[in-house]
């Protein structure tokens, strides 16, 4: 266990970093060309966001769900897994190639496809943009690649790490992009110099962040070489387990089409393209941090039982892992729910902005629990290879996104637009979880979550009082109207002050109720004190 421990507060830490630098950088992205009611922020969104929706894909659909349990039973090779690993690598360098000729050439597709709701100068301006922006799909895909190969062989580090460089590198160039061409909130006026820095600065940020892997190759202890000879390396039995993944992929991505091409209506009118993404980004700061970081050592243990076929040590890693990321998810989720306006004020340009973004964030906010339990239900999935039942309960998921998005967009006004997506989403994310644990039951019998759910049943208990101890302290830095949402510097403090209350008062009542997973998360919090 201490391994695993060890493992986890790797991950966490490198996480933790490349999200706070990765939150510094939509800071700088959003004052540079503003939040809610700018096209250009829109534009921009759009373009960027194409090649992130392969990023997402490969990251964790195929290479999650079939690619680190291959590279495991690989591993038990008389190599070591080399020419395994060596196969596949070249086939996937071939492969993301290829898709990236095909992106950048049906670019104009890909901006009529996902921006139909735009004027013509915000998707002249969203073109440009990707032209810039798709050539990132080929280093996306060969950052997921190497990472969950160094993943499967217990390298967790560098995975974690490397997007602090592209976060760094993002920083300067759009910090550049200010002090050159100062603030731009419209669609119109943009010099091809301007679309340069800006879509060249997100790209070459990705780059950086996919070749720094390759410094921690020998960790790995494989000696990899370009092998196209790929019979024999299973692509059939591959193919057929990334069949249903790519129909997952599928229904996925026509969920998040539908969803942006609706918000888009609402660009130059309240939250759209661009808040829904900055919002996400805060919705993803925990999960990122504290699910992936304990999720992915696990998911790896995980894979390695069922191999083995210790499937009660499966069903005790699946509660344990539900159980501590509970702990500090649920601590996390009263932090930023008592400084929602704060930290909605950061990527906004005033205090209405500000309500307008909360809005969207409490939308998503409300599935940020059942998506970090559905995280270890899927992976469970995925080490019994079973890609298939996935897809089930992710189409069911992406069949409500779609339907609520349009509820939102027939029902709702513009301002409000960007709310009714979130919260559909959420929806949608609720009813994916109770249909996934349902399957994963049937399938492999009773998963014995029933101290989990109590565990839960605590935390919950303990949030309360935090949330709103966190709330009382925004009331008394002078609410939505006063210091805390005055500006971007205040919002910053205010926010780092309402989280400190809630989650000291947190911390208290969990104490006081004698919470066993405490004394569990405090120890894997003491692996980052520095003497550690």
């Amino acid at each position: 266990m201490s391994s695993l421990s060890r493992a986890s507060a790797t991950v966490a830490a490198g996480t933790l970093v490349s999200r706070i630098t990765g939150l510094l950088r939509n800071i700088v992205l959003a004052a540079a060309l503003g939040t809610i009611g700018t096209r250009a922020a829109d534009s921009f969104a759009i373009a960027n966001q194409l090649p992130n929706n392969i990023y997402a894909i490969i990251s964790s659909g195929l290479l999650a769900g079939v690619i680190v349990p291959q590279i495991v039973k690989a591993a038990a090779h008389r190599d070591g897994g080399s020419a395994f690993v060596s196969k596949l690598l070249t086939l996937g360098v071939v492969a993301l190639a290829a898709t990236t000729v095909v992106a950048v050439i049906a670019a104009p597709l890909l901006v009529q496809l996902y921006g139909s709701q735009l004027s013509p100068e915000s998707a002249a301006l969203t073109l440009a943009f990707a032209y810039w922006c798709l050539p990132q799909l080929l280093f996306y895909g060969l950052y997921a690649l190497l990472g969950e190969i160094l993943n499967a062989r217990r390298v967790f580090g560098p995975f974690a790490w490397s997007p602090i460089i592209n976060n760094v590198v993002s920083i300067a160039g759009f910090a550049a992009f200010i002090w050159l061409f100062g603030l731009h909130r419209d669609a119109t006026g943009w010099t091809p110099e301007m679309v340069a820095v800006m879509g060249g600065t997100a790209t070459l940020g990705i780059v950086a962040q996919a070749l720094v892997l390759l410094l921690f190759w020998r960790r790995a202890g494989l000696h990899v070489r370009p092998d196209f000879a790929w019979r024999g390396i299973g692509l059939r039995h591959i193919a057929r387990l990334a069949g249903w993944t790519f129909l997952m992929v599928v229904v996925g991505q026509l969920a998040g089409l539908v969803q942006t091409n609706l918000v888009g209506r609402a660009s130059g009118e309240g939250a759209s393209v661009a808040a829904l993404q900055y919002a996400w980004l805060v919705f993803m700061l925990p999960f990122s941090v504290i699910v992936l970081s304990i999720g992915t050592p696990y998911f790896t243990r995980l894979s390695e039982h069922v191999a083995a076929g210790r499937h009660d040590e499966v069903r005790t890693d699946l509660d344990a892992s539900i159980r501590i990321i509970g702990v500090f998810m649920v601590g996390a989720l009263a932090a930023i729910v008592a400084a929602i306006v704060p930290v909605s004020r950061i990527f906004t340009d005033g205090p209405s902005g500000a309500v307008q973004f909360a809005l969207v964030l409490g939308g998503y906010l409300i599935a940020l629990l059942p998506l970090s339990i559905q995280f270890g239900i899927q992976r469970t999935f995925y080490a019994h290879h079973d890609t298939r039942t996935p897809f089930v309960f992710t189409a069911v998921q992406a069949v409500l996104v779609i339907i609520t998005a349009i509820a939102a967009f027939v029902l709702l006004p513009l301002p409000l637009l960007g709310f009714g997506i979130a919260l559909g989403q959420s929806i949608a994310n609720i009813v994916q979880l109770c249909l996934a644990v349902w399957l994963l039951r049937r399938k492999i019998g009773p998963l014995g979550l029933r101290p989990a759910a109590l565990s839960y049943l605590r935390f919950l208990a303990a949030a309360v009082p935090a949330a709103a101890a966190g709330w009382l302290t925004f009331l008394l830095l002078g609410g939505v109207e006063g210091w805390a949402a005055s500006d971007k510097g205040p919002a910053v403090l205010a926010t780092l002050a309402i989280a400190a209350v809630a989650l000291l008062v947190y911390l208290a009542v969990l104490g006081l109720l004698r919470a066993p997973e405490l004394r569990t998360a405090l120890g894997a919090a003491r692996r980052f004190l520095p003497r550690r």
